[in-house]
């Protein structure tokens, strides 16, 4: 009967760059319907579009190849399907490697499907010749302030083509910048056949995903409560969700490290909410105010009383732009003095950069160790000073031509000899980085045409 089932998804990655090793005991010992991969973040698409720019067949993350690889064998013999957003700003590149994989792994009757028409990088210019604003969410300026700066334009999309390949039986399915949630939810809705006027369930769909997208963030990574005492922490398992129609359980695998307990989840379901009564997402703006999360057993946590309201009429559009250049520098100093001579360090650089006519957007001046996290918070107090054993100096500067930039880099090691006792300089000379910037924006979804696609391994 549907409401006596239960679906279990895992929460297989939580970014570009993190560790396969909880992916892949979760579907070795996890008994999961679903594994979703979250890679993608608003920097990562940037990164991945000069990746492309440089050679057409990049652009997606890489990481995934050896995941996929990993878990392939399993996740067919399981049926186990997997989804995933790493594919980035080349989604078909991305799913052509998965093919090669399955055949090289013998894997037959195999669906691969992908998801195209979020990147909407090169219609951008045509966009605004249209005379389309996309104006700035935060600051409502007008796009032409950087339209010859645009690097890379992708759209936060939702269920729909989620839903389309499932029902075409994809075994997987790789996307660009799909909403983390989403890959969460629509196995979910898939399963469950919620509709799309279930309002109640697509959030307590948000909700899991929520929960899952950060992988080990809610298990015991990150833990601000009690880190010290995570058990295990080296072998860290990822969350599972445990879905009916009625319930939402959290847990994790018994082979694996780490906890699930009320406090981690708590922790978790706080993360980047910025308003609990109005979560907004693609498929629906959830209410999480009145959520209840108790933990039923040893690492078993229940979450009810997710609402949902109607979804945003518009869809979220990041793009990335070219924002200057910047140089990171840094000086180690040593006991005794050690703030005192950094600090002297930085007025002494920073006359040398003023006599230069250095022309800067920023300059950030940190002492590591000291105020570089907590700044106008920190302690600066003389006790704490006089105590340092060492302080480590950071100088960064943000600027908009490159010539501008390479006016710090000289002035840095020569501090050694020509400036306060103790100094010493590490890691080289400083490079000059590009900067990219953020420009959120606001599209309607009739300008937005996602396409799926099914390729066969036979």
């Amino acid at each position: 009967m549907s409401e006596l089932k239960t679906i279990r998804i895992g929460g297989g990655q939580g970014f570009w760059g993190d560790s396969p090793d909880a992916a892949i005991d979760m579907v070795k010992n996890g008994n999961i319907d679903y594994i979703s991969c979250d890679y993608l973040a608003e920097l990562t698409m940037s990164i991945l579009q000069r990746q492309k720019n440089k050679d057409k067949n990049k652009g997606y993350a890489k990481d995934f190849l050896f995941l996929f690889k990993s878990i392939l064998k399993d996740c067919k013999e399981k049926n186990i399907k997997i989804l995933s957003n790493a594919g980035g700003v080349n989604v078909e590149s991305l799913a052509y490697e998965l093919k090669s994989i399955a055949k090289d792994n013998g894997i037959n009757n195999y669906k691969i499907g992908y998801i195209t028409g979020d990147n909407l990088t090169d219609k951008m210019q045509g966009y605004i010749s249209d005379g389309y604003k996309f104006k700035n969410m935060d600051t409502n300026q007008d796009i032409t302030e950087i339209k010859d700066k645009i690097l890379n334009a992708n759209v936060y999309f939702g269920r729909e083509p989620f839903l389309k390949l499932l029902s075409e039986n994809a075994n997987v399915i790789v996307s660009g910048r799909a909403a983390d949630s989403t890959l969460f939810l629509s196995p979910l809705m898939h399963e469950f056949k919620w509709k799309d006027d279930d309002l109640d369930n697509i959030a307590r769909g948000i909700a899991v995903g929520h929960m899952l997208e950060c992988g080990g963030q809610a298990s015991g990574g990150n833990y601000q409560y009690d880190w010290k005492n995570v058990p295990n922490i080296d072998n860290l398992g990822f969350p599972i969700a445990e879905v009916s129609n009625d319930k939402i359980v959290f847990t994790k695998t018994k082979t694996s490290g780490g906890l699930i307990t009320e406090e981690s989840l708590k922790e978790q379901f706080l993360y980047e909410i910025h308003d609990p009564k109005n979560y907004i997402t693609p498929d629906v703006t959830a209410d999480f105010s009145k959520a209840v999360i108790n933990e039923i057993g040893k690492n078993r946590v229940e979450l009810s009383n997710i609402r949902g309201r109607k979804r945003p009429e518009k869809l979220k559009l990041s793009i990335g732009y070219n924002a200057g250049y910047k140089v990171e520098t840094y000086l180690n100093f040593a006991w005794p003095d050690a703030y005192e001579k950094a600090k002297l360090a930085s007025e002494i650089i920073m006359k040398k950069m003023k006599r230069k006519g250095l022309k800067a957007k920023d300059i950030r001046v940190d002492f590591v160790g000291l105020n570089a996290l907590h700044m106008q918070l920190s302690d600066m107090s003389k006790e704490v000073l006089d105590k340092q054993n060492e302080v480590l100096l950071r100088i960064a500067i943000r600027v908009e031509e490159k010539e501008e930039a390479q006016k710090l880099i000289p002035e840095i090691s020569p501090m050694q000899l020509n400036g306060p006792p103790g100094a010493s300089f590490f890691g080289g000379r400083a490079k000059i980085q590009p900067v990219i910037g953020l420009w959120p924006t606001l599209i309607p979804r009739d300008m937005v045409e996602l396409n799926t696609n099914i390729m066969e391994v036979s």
